[in-house]
């Protein structure tokens, strides 16, 4: 019996030394870039979870011409996020961008990077312009179908003749 006590303690000792890790990985864990590829001028969006819960981290992406930026925690758990615009004039290439957790001493750093793709021309594929006639409920004057383009043509001029009808009944005083 007691040497399944001392089994299971060791056991759960060794699982949690397993899963906890190192406290600081130096240059462990990664940095999202969205999007990976981006054209001059682009708006980009970084993210890690290499800070931990409520951590922050301090960006640099002066490799690409963008300088520092402030990653802060978000509402999803340990996520710190930050943005930066890739600079107008930024030549076509592949940059790193790289963050280092706040708080850390230079000799226990938590830095992380993730590539930055500078292309001259966009990656998404062009927008397709519409065709054709907006589907709005309501119809239009030159509608898909004539006839019943003609029959609405049609009713307005009754009903206006019926009403210009009336009106001259009523000033002649006809007794409407």
């Amino acid at each position: 019996m007691r040497r399944t006590a001392a089994a299971r303690l060791l056991t759960g000792t060794a699982l949690a030394v397993a899963l906890a890790g190192p406290a600081h990985a130096g240059t462990g864990g990664s940095l999202e870039v969205y999007p990976a590829a981006v054209t001059p001028g682009s708006q980009v969006t970084v993210n890690t979870t290499a800070c931990g819960a409520g951590g922050t981290a301090a960006g640099d992406a002066s490799a690409v011409g963008a300088g520092a930026f402030v990653l802060a925690p978000t509402t999803h758990e340990e996520v710190a996020v930050g943005q930066f615009r890739v600079p107008p004039g930024a030549q076509p290439g592949t940059y790193e961008i790289v963050a280092r957790c706040d708080g850390d001493t230079a000799g226990d750093e938590r830095r992380v990077s993730g590539d930055l793709v500078v292309t001259l021309t966009s990656t998404r594929p062009p927008a397709e312009r519409p065709r054709g006639s907006v589907k709005t409920g309501v119809g239009g004057a030159l509608g898909p179908d004539p006839v019943q383009t003609a029959a609405g043509v049609a009713a307005l001029a009754v009903a206006a003749a019926g009403g210009t009808w009336l009106l001259h009944r009523r000033a002649r005083g006809d007794g409407i």
